[in-house]
């Protein structure tokens, strides 16, 4: 199995044969991201944004961060110049958090060539690698694409999710931080807990402090006793930061389901039963 992940040395080997996406953001301050790869990026990055290209506008279901809308995702590729025979390379600088939500949406497109970049932009500055600041070049794209789908990879809504809750039949991964899981605290959303019967495996912990992801044995370690027949669920705070799991079980060849609205839309349902507590 070829590893989602790619090297600096890789990255910068295959420079001209790869479409780059620039995948930092930061969610206090949502324009930063795009001002950091103004002042410098990967030669030939575009710059992706977590609010414009890589989720559609919140509604009053769905959670904070829905997915974006199929046609206009599959246009932005087109504008990008992504086609289905061109390796794609997603980064940021925030220990995968952006990037993996790319790097999944891409792959839910039916784009198999997709790979994060270990480390992220600091990696690529540590070793020594050039960069730029001129945006990347633009391509013409077609006004719409109805028949664009995410049906590549498995998502589970609401109804569904809750349906089989009650009969017991899957694994519940929630990847936030042990605090918000356990309901102490909720900086964001207008309830604290997680969903009942869950399991804590936050994010943060695939990768190192420098952004890098952990040895394969790691993943293995984290996924093989969990991806039965059943696929695990997995969700965060808004379905972005649960898609580093979905990452990491990738590394360990194993598949999960995501559930995109995650807590910011089982909070919001007045029927959803709430848990705190480890």
């Amino acid at each position: 199995m070829t590893s989602p992940l790619i090297t600096v040395p890789e990255l910068a080997a295959n420079l001209e044969q790869v479409v780059i996406l620039d995948c930092r953001f930061n969610l206090a301050d949502t324009g930063e991201g795009e001002r950091h790869y103004r002042e410098g990026h990967i030669p030939g990055a575009h710059y992706c944004d977590l609010d414009q290209h890589l989720s559609s506008k919140a509604g009053a279901e769905g959670g904070r961060h829905p997915l974006p809308n199929a046609g206009d995702f599959a246009r932005q590729l087109q504008i990008w110049g992504i086609r289905e025979d061109v390796p794609v390379v997603v980064y940021d600088a925030q220990r995968f958090a952006y990037a993996s939500r790319a790097w999944w949406l891409l792959r839910a497109f039916g784009y198999d060539h997709v790979r994060v970049l270990d480390g992220g932009y600091g990696a690529w500055q540590a070793a020594g690698q050039a960069v730029e600041t001129e945006p990347a070049r633009q391509f013409h794209a077609a006004d719409s694409l109805p028949d664009a789908a995410f049906e590549q990879l498995p998502t589970l809504d609401y109804s569904e999710l809750r349906q089989r809750l009650e009969k017991q039949e899957l694994t519940i991964i929630d990847s936030r931080e042990s605090r918000r899981f356990r309901g102490e605290e909720e900086p964001i959303d207008p309830v604290a807990g997680h969903i009942p019967g869950a399991l804590n495996l936050p994010w943060q912990d695939i990768t190192d402090e420098q952004g890098f992801a952990h040895p394969l044995a790691f993943h293995h370690q984290r996924w093989d006793a969990l991806c039965g027949e059943i696929q695990p669920v997995i969700y965060c705070g808004s379905g972005v930061t649960a898609c580093v799991n979905m990452l990491s079980a990738a590394i360990a060849g194993k598949q999960a389901t995501l559930y995109p609205g995650s807590w910011s839309d089982w909070c919001n349902r007045p029927d959803a039963p709430v848990a705190t507590g480890p």
